[in-house]
């Protein structure tokens, strides 16, 4: 059963373009190359926190769309946990409304 999930996650507001890129790219792959289907990913740009994170004040905001069976967030959570680079992140189910199947009468 394939399910559609939502992690958004953010990045230290110190790096630069590039590492921004090449993070986005990692996360993207190991999704990828463990079955997931990424649909879409947004770059939100630097925000202010609502509060310090790690001695920052600001962060870079990213957001990852994609369908998988599941297995694939825990490792991309494992990766975002071990990286220097991002200070959270958060992942959600996202509930999809079920298509009801109407009998049709003849």
């Amino acid at each position: 059963m394939e399910y559609f999930y939502e992690t958004m996650y953010i990045l230290r507001p110190d790096l630069n373009e590039e590492a921004v890129d090449q993070a986005i790219e990692k996360y993207q792959t190991i999704l990828r190359e463990n079955g997931a289907n990424v649909l879409e990913t947004q770059h939100r740009g630097k925000r202010r926190l609502a509060y310090e994170i790690q001695k920052n004040r600001e962060g870079i905001y990213i957001q990852i769309n994609y369908q998988s069976d599941g297995s694939q967030v825990a490792l991309l959570e494992r990766a975002m946990r071990l990286s220097e680079e991002v200070i959270r992140f958060l992942t959600i189910k996202q509930e999809v409304p079920e298509v009801e199947s109407e009998a049709v009468e003849a």
